[in-house]
């Protein structure tokens, strides 16, 4: 015989950060229109929070009253919504069979093993981006240092990078003996300072 599968009422929290502040606002709410689209839930009451500047970003969040036929549905709103926080309201208790178990900790597991792709990927993408955003500034400033704009303050100027890191590329170029600092200038290894 088949056991009979309880509704959960439950409350959970959605974050969002970024910035402007009406775009946070405004993703937050297509975000919770789209949850409505899952016929697995049921959205009883929605409050939003007023969104506050945080530095440079704005945050804001919405508290939702939900209601969902079962234990498992519970638990996949909260794999696909990704909510910072849910409370129980109803039952007081719940049970969990092994089939219910099994399947949560499967979901878990493929859940794990997607974001460690994905993490993994995001990190090559992320070094290659590094490494090759350093060869471009490297080659700015050797274009740079062909055309006379030669001192630390306009290096930085006309690539936009700020002093303190493109400090850490010229040493490297220097290191390299692709360019050499004479006095407060740089030049290139191959050409000879002139006089005046």
């Amino acid at each position: 015989m088949e056991r009979e599968i309880d509704h959960i009422r439950f409350r959970a929290i959605i974050e969002i950060l970024g910035r402007p502040k009406e775009h946070v606002e405004e993703t937050l709410k297509k975000y919770i229109e789209k949850i409505k689209e899952d016929s697995d839930l049921i959205i009883l009451n929605e409050d939003y929070a007023e969104a506050k500047q945080q530095e440079t970003m704005w945050s804001t969040f919405v508290e939702l009253e939900l209601v969902v036929k079962g234990v498992q549905k519970m638990i996949g709103f909260c794999f696909d919504y990704m909510p910072s926080s849910i409370e129980i309201l109803k039952p007081e208790q719940l049970t969990f069979n092994n089939r219910d178990m099994i399947a949560f900790l499967n979901d878990l597991q493929a859940k794990l093993h997607n974001v460690d792709m994905i993490t993994k990927q995001l990190n090559a993408e992320n070094n290659f981006l590094k490494r090759n955003m350093q060869i471009v500034i490297k080659n700015t400033v050797m274009i740079l240092l062909k055309t006379g704009n030669n001192t630390e303050e306009k290096l930085a100027k006309f690539t936009g990078v700020n002093k303190e890191e493109l400090k850490l590329i010229i040493d490297k170029l220097v290191e390299e003996k692709k360019i050499k600092k004479e006095g407060d200038i740089y030049v290139l290894a191959g050409d000879v300072k002139k006089q005046d």
